[in-house]
């Protein structure tokens, strides 16, 4: 139809006015400090010399083809140049990758251009050629637009005002491109209605275009979305992903017969479990995630989501007992995309024990998981360890000598942040290692360094209550306390009054022997329960003497084995200096304990041994065990208790009275595998050394 030429090389001649006039208004009126006034003049020109170009030819002739390629790779530069209207060079670099990636695309028609040339007399070629022409547009104005999108949405609202006329001429441009190149390829040709308007839409964008050079620039800032950049990516991806798919499809034409629809069905089948498996994967979101955070952002974190994510967990409360160390941990492990982590917290000689785990399967921790040296070293420093680097050899202050050996073994371990309370070391959280590998930089140390110090004064506020707590009910205990030994007093001297009265008014001597002997024994039970009433806290002005733990052992043997199989699996001569009555008081509730966690037939054994320095007296069971969690928030707490009318004073008093006498209780424990009562006592030789002397006598400690 002569008449659609006609006008169409007429539409095509208003365009190349328009985009002509455009430029020169831009050139000599435009916003003399915008960085991208010149790109944009030359993209005007390009396109006001491609509408010339399809005015004058036919729009399959080679020069029509060559100008739009020219227009093309000059609007994505414009675009890239829109990015740097702020002036830093870091908005460049995140950008120039994608914007390269488009110009490589779009460099790629010429190659078709001379493909479709060579083989101009195969239909089948030509079909094949004009078809990836067309689907590589498409990809190349997705691009665009999607930098569009991200260019807009991630401006200050001061320069949205002053960027809308741009942005919106320019999403115009390729959304027309990207339905054009759609309905080619999906029509095996160019439309012909479309081929005729192209001038006029290049004329229509030109103006708002140049209108948008009429403000003085303002500074804008390159800052969007996370969210919005990792869904822009995975659309990407997956756009990608079909486009390839699309491609071999339609390359399966050259085969014939049976072999073509055997392999197209196969390919189908294969690219939809591809799908499946790989697009919806952990791994895949996180690499999509790094990637775009890498690429498109200054900064790794958004501050804002961390807070209100880290408040949210920490604040939690509802029914799963989720107990506060294991939401700090998950709170830091958020923070990375750390899976998992562990929980270190101080003990009583300095070192760090296990304190809690959070999604840390099959964690096989020594008791002493990290030594006082190290955590002396986190506390003066404040230092995060990169357990990457450190097995690699590289130290900072001295940390590889006394880095544990389970740590460098343990290839989930990470990274690990002290938590600093007031330049106290309240705890060590253990990282595991991220799904997506990456190495720690600045950013992660100076985040988690004051995330660590602001879960520090969570636990240290925990600790506080608790010590309030334990407190109050020490109050409480001793109050009550002070009344059973008034009433246990005021019975006494009612007692012993009524003794020497029997002594002197009773006539039969029968009664009175007998009224004698019930008081006698009535008295001397309450002063006993009296004194030992009267001991609570006053442990350390107790006598102590030379005592052998091979001989204390064995007393508990003959006082628990009538009742439960107990054994001793090793008896060494060990003299310690103690306080006989409460040695064997808490030696005898660490046996009861022992006995009421084993099962009827399994022994409890009792190990007696020297080490040079202090005798060790260990009561092990093969029972149900302990949780670090109850060993670290429950044995040693007063007035809490399993058993039904029981204190919940047992473990605490043995502990202490065992302090008291200047020695140590410990404790390890394996759910499902039994417990060990570790008590240490200094030897008498070692002490009479200590202090100077000669062997030592009765004393008090």
């Amino acid at each position: 139809m002569e008449w659609v030429g006609s006008l169409g090389s007429v539409l095509y001649a208003v365009g190349a006015l328009v985009c002509g006039l455009a430029a020169l208004w831009v050139a000599r009126f435009g916003a003399g400090e915008r960085p991208d006034r010149w790109a944009g003049v030359a993209a005007l020109a390009l396109t006001a010399n491609w509408c010339f170009a399809a005015a004058s030819f036919p729009p399959d002739r080679l020069v029509v083809s060559l100008t739009e390629v020219a227009r093309n790779l000059a609007w994505i530069f414009v675009l890239f140049r829109l990015f740097a209207n702020d002036g830093r060079d870091e908005s460049l670099r995140l950008v120039r990758p994608a914007a390269i990636a488009l110009a490589i695309v779009e460099t790629f028609q010429i190659a078709l251009l001379m493909l479709a040339r060579r083989y101009a007399g195969w239909p089948d070629a030509s079909l094949m050629v004009f078809e990836t022409a067309a689907i590589l547009r498409v990809l190349t104005a997705v691009g665009a637009l999607v930098l569009i999108h991200n260019l807009y949405v991630g401006a200050a609202l001061s320069s949205r005002r002053l960027l809308r006329w741009n942005a919106a001429a320019m999403a115009g441009m390729w959304a027309f491109a990207l339905n054009f190149h759609t309905l080619a390829y999906l029509t095996g040709g160019a439309p012909p209605e479309l081929v005729v308007v192209q001038g006029l839409a290049a004329a229509i964008i030109a103006i708002p275009f140049a209108i948008g050079y009429n403000s003085n620039a303002a500074g804008l800032e390159f800052r969007p979305s996370r969210t919005l950049a990792f869904r822009s990516l995975s659309l990407l991806v997956i756009g990608a992903y079909f486009a390839v798919m699309l491609v071999l499809a339609n390359s399966l034409d050259l085969l014939e017969g049976d072999v073509r629809a055997l392999t197209q069905v196969g390919l189908l089948i294969a690219a939809g479990a591809l799908a499946l498996i790989w697009l919806p994967s952990d791994r895949m979101r996180g690499w999509m995630r790094v990637t775009a955070i890498k690429h498109l952002f200054k900064h790794r974190y958004d501050y804002r989501s961390e807070w209100m994510r880290f408040t949210n967990t920490i604040g939690r409360t509802g029914f799963d007992e989720t107990s506060l160390q294991e939401r700090t941990v998950k709170a830091l492990a958020d923070i990375t995309d750390s899976p998992s982590g562990l929980l270190l917290v101080p003990d009583d000689d300095g070192s760090l024990v296990l304190g809690a785990s959070w999604g840390w399967p099959n964690a096989d921790i020594p008791h002493r998981a990290m030594p006082v040296e190290l955590a002396t070293i986190l506390e003066r420093e404040g230092l995060i360890i990169d357990f990457d680097e450190a097995r690699k050899g590289v130290e900072h202050h001295g940390e590889l000598e006394f880095l544990p050996e389970w740590l460098r073994e343990e290839q989930r371990a990470w990274a690990a942040v002290p938590l600093l309370h007031f330049d106290r070391l309240v705890g060590v959280i253990v990282l595991a290692r991220p799904a997506i590998t990456r190495d720690l930089d600045w950013e992660d140390f100076d985040l988690l360094g004051i995330v660590g110090r602001q879960l520090a004064s969570y636990l240290a506020e925990q600790s506080g209550q608790v010590a309030l707590s334990e407190a109050s009910r020490f109050d409480e205990f001793n109050r009550r306390m002070a009344f059973v030994m008034h009433d246990i007093k005021n019975l006494s001297s009612q007692m012993s009054l009524l003794m020497r009265n029997a002594e002197l008014h009773a006539d039969k001597p029968e009664f009175r022997k007998d009224m004698l002997v019930t008081l006698r024994n009535s008295a001397d039970k309450l002063n006993l329960l009296l004194a030992r009433l009267g001991r609570y806290g006053t442990a350390g002005n107790q006598a102590v003497e030379p005592l052998d733990l091979a001989q204390v052992a064995k007393k508990l043997v003959d006082q628990f084995g009538g009742s439960h199989p107990i054994g001793i699996a090793r008896s060494e001569q060990a003299v310690v200096v103690a306080h006989a009555e409460g040695l064997e008081q808490a030696l005898a509730h660490l046996v009861q304990n022992a006995i009421d966690a084993s099962f009827d037939e399994t022994p409890v054994t009792i190990e007696v041994f020297s080490d040079g320095i202090t005798g060790q007296i260990h009561v092990i069971d093969q029972g149900k065990g302990m949780s670090p969690a109850f060993l670290r928030n429950g044995l040693f707490k007063p007035f809490v208790s399993s058993k039904d009318g029981g204190f919940g004073i047992g473990a605490y008093e043995a502990r202490e009275t065992i302090r008291a006498m200047q020695g140590r209780l410990d404790v390890e424990s394996r759910e499902g595998l039994g417990t060990r009562f570790s008590v240490s006592l200094p030897l008498r030789s070692a002490q009479a050394i200590y202090q100077g002397s000669g062997t030592p006598t009765k004393e008090t400690v």
